[in-house]
């Protein structure tokens, strides 16, 4: 089969390697779309633990396909099926794995960051995963690349929960990108009266318009244009869906009384530690919280929404490319040049 194998930062090839053989209690899944996401970029970019020379690694955790063997002990599953696969797996034995937490095991493991994931024609679901639960089936009517990307939405939604948006509530977004795009749409969704993108780029806040018309976009003065859009009383959720410290320090400030922040963008361990005025946590009464990853109920939730029709997220998906053409993919999405890029198979 072909993958493409991460050998060292900015060294990722596409190469010939043998289908892998699967164990009793595993699924080899012939991969249809895999999603392109940020971590792929910064693992490509910075390198990551593991990965070397010697030990390459196929990146690649938002994927869907078909599933092309099944072990002989695996119950529930058949060959043929479309599925969605939710990347991240615990031990499940620790208190988070037993909590339905097991994105947050001390020993998680996920395709694409840890083990080979789906840049590659086939990939091994592996015994932790079917056991748990994260090969999922697909409606007749939801294609390969929405149920890639449904991973991401997963992610999003982890964080919409802690925001608590409410119906006629004011929302800020800090980062038109597409995650912060899917925030907005949750946002939306859950009732909000305004949802308010900020952005230091002209062009993601046209496409985010573009997008939605219901969305508002602001570049300049977002503290003055959001309490003058409030009657001076601030927004009652702010999602920081950027890894900018300044985001994160400004976030506070355009908060209401009892506003909830979401740090959803974690910023690199080099911009640490990061600024914030705990007096206006401390007098405003915000709650601020952040979020990683996605639980498999947030997955299988997301999946439901995207089936159902309650979001449409057929519009993020910009940019298809073939396998040979990864490293044209990662770059698009480096330069942040569309939404959600998708590598796509026969």
């Amino acid at each position: 089969m072909f993958a493409a194998r991460m050998y060292n930062k900015n060294d990722i090839r596409v190469e010939q390697i043998p289908i892998p053989a699967i164990k009793s209690m595993e699924i080899l899944l012939k991969v249809k779309a895999v999603a392109v996401c940020g971590t792929d970029i910064r693992m490509y970019r910075n390198g990551y633990p593991g990965i070397t020379e010697e030990t390459p690694r196929v990146l690649g955790h938002e994927l869907a396909g078909i599933i092309e063997q099944v072990g002989a002990e695996v119950e529930g599953y058949e060959i043929g099926q479309k599925v969605a696969v939710a990347p991240n797996m615990g031990c499940g034995i620790c208190i988070q794995c037993v909590a339905g937490n097991g994105h947050l095991c001390p020993d998680y493991k996920a395709l694409g960051i840890n083990i080979d994931g789906g840049f590659a024609e086939y990939v091994i679901i592996p015994s932790r995963a079917v056991g748990s639960g994260n090969v999922m089936l697909l409606e007749p009517h939801v294609t390969f690349a929405e149920a890639a990307v449904n991973e991401a939405l997963s992610c999003v939604y982890n964080g919409f929960e802690r925001a608590d948006i409410r119906p006629g509530d004011n929302v800020v977004v800090i980062g038109a990108g597409p995650i912060g795009i899917m925030h907005g749409m949750l946002a939306k969704m859950a009732g909000a009266s305004r949802v308010i993108f900020n952005d230091l780029s002209q062009e993601r806040l046209d496409l985010v318009k573009r997008f939605d018309p219901f969305f508002t976009c602001v570049k300049d003065y977002i503290k003055e244009e959001v309490m003058t859009m409030t009657n001076q009383l601030g927004a009652d959720a702010v999602i920081v869906a950027c890894p900018a410290p300044k985001a994160q320090t400004l976030s506070l400030e355009l908060c209401a009384i009892n506003a909830r922040v979401s740090m959803f963008g974690g910023v690199p361990a080099t911009a640490q530690p990061v600024g914030l005025d705990t007096n206006l946590i401390h007098y405003k009464q915000l709650i601020v919280s952040g979020t990683t990853r996605a639980s498999l109920t947030h997955f299988r939730k997301t999946l439901g929404f995207v089936a159902s029709g309650v979001l449409d997220i057929k519009p993020l998906i910009s940019g298809t490319f073939s396998l040979d053409e990864i490293s044209m993919a990662l770059e698009r999405a480096e330069k942040a040049e569309g939404l959600k890029n998708v590598i796509v198979f026969s």
